[in-house]
């Protein structure tokens, strides 16, 4: 055997696309198991079976009805093996890629698992509830497999229309940024009474299955909820993490299960360089929805939503209707988004495993949960937090 080709035999694991390793793509499958069949993961593991090349192997949960759910709504998913223990399904070498869509507390447990099992991950957002579990993540996170590809549930990352609209931002569009304003205002009608859904069940596992309005569990609206926005413009910001929080919120409407502090809140985080975003926060809005992000910069700004992205120019003269009436667009750049943004994230994970794209978001994931943990303890204190006291916090 000649040199050469001994030298790219030698090379050739270092190099193998993973497109190779699955074999031709046209007829490549990824094998991918989900962890927490409830609403979120039985919602993305459904749109991962829109890949061609993604095939659901195996579902976990502890609870029964939510397998049996599962196997029910998800496409394919009824002839998936189910698990009960998390663990199990991590050990099943039959498996490439896993979903982890657990409650906000588990994921940093979940994720170490996962990580050592050397699977691909797409785990659901936040990070974690508290400052210990985000670090926990990190130190399972030093210990990774770097050809896998770790993705986190902040879908914006992967829309056509956020990249377009951060586009425009890093390459001087809309000049200097010293604003950046993120807008979480949605919810149903205010809770009234407790259903007593779960009143069968054992006080533990009735809290387990209502995770979501307890903070220890899900880390509070604004981290579990909020977290979106935040993730926005931390990205939009440079991905630089803010020095410190101010903030102050409360509750419009009493809680008849759970312990959220605030169903309504709002945040100025303060940036390097002067930069500030402002988190605006409100819950129970009988149906009222306004979701979205606005970047003021000095040439311009940029409004960013799951629906579509807006260019403002500069206005010369404020008889232009565009100075109080949207509805005139002469002075601006409008466009529809092409896709629902988390099934554009759930096709970037697979397309990437195939491409060998061993991208890696945890950094900036624990980074923005972090962030919207700093804006809660801002909150809780009713006073200015810095980062470096959160994160002595834990």
């Amino acid at each position: 055997m000649d040199q050469h080709r001994r030298d790219l035999l030698k090379g050739a694991p270092l190099i193998m696309s993973a497109a190779t390793a699955f074999g031709s793509q046209a007829n490549s499958a990824i094998r991918y198991g989900i962890i927490g069949t409830g609403g979120r993961g039985q919602y993305v593991g459904t749109l991962m079976t829109k890949h061609p090349s993604a095939r659901l192997t195996a579902i976990c949960d502890k609870f029964p009805d939510r397998i049996d759910a599962a196997k029910t709504k998800i496409p394919t998913a009824d002839g998936a093996k189910s698990y009960r223990d998390y663990r199990e399904l991590l050990d099943d070498p039959n498996i490439d890629a896993v979903l982890i869509a657990t409650p906000v507390f588990l994921h940093p447990e979940h994720f170490e698992a996962a990580v050592a099992s050397k699977k691909h991950i797409y785990c659901e957002k936040p990070a974690g509830a508290d400052v210990a579990g985000c670090k926990r993540m990190l130190r399972a996170w030093e210990t990774r497999d770097k050809s896998k590809r770790i993705q986190f549930g902040f879908q914006q990352r992967f829309s056509s229309q956020y990249l377009k609209s951060h586009s425009y931002l890093t390459s001087g569009k809309i000049g200097e940024m010293k604003l950046m304003m993120s807008y979480w205002v949605l919810g149903y009608l205010p809770p009234t009474g407790d259903s007593g859904q779960y009143k069968d069940h054992s006080p533990e596992d009735q809290k387990l299955r209502r995770w979501g309005s307890w903070t220890a569990l899900s880390g509070g609206p604004i981290v579990e909820q909020d977290c979106h926005g935040v993730d926005t413009i931390n990205w939009f910001g440079g991905d630089a993490r803010p020095l410190s929080a101010v903030g102050r919120g409360g509750l419009r409407f009493p809680l008849p299960y759970g312990d959220w502090g605030t169903d309504h809140h709002d945040v100025i985080y303060q940036y390097p360089n002067g930069l500030e975003g402002w988190l605006i926060s409100i819950k129970h809005t009988a149906g009222y929805r306004d979701v979205k992000e606005q970047f003021f910069g000095s040439k311009g700004m940029l409004e960013t939503s799951r629906s579509y992205m807006k260019l403002h120019g500069m206005t010369p003269d404020v008889r232009y209707k565009s100075a109080d009436d949207l509805r005139d667009t002469s002075l601006m750049e409008k466009e529809e988004s092409k896709a629902d943004i988390t099934n554009e994230a759930t096709q970037a994970f697979f397309n990437g495993i195939l491409k060998g794209d061993s991208n890696d978001m945890t950094p900036t994931a624990v980074q923005s949960t972090l962030t919207s943990i700093l804006g809660r303890m801002a909150i809780e204190t009713k006073r200015e937090v810095t980062w470096d006291e959160m994160m002595r916090s834990a």
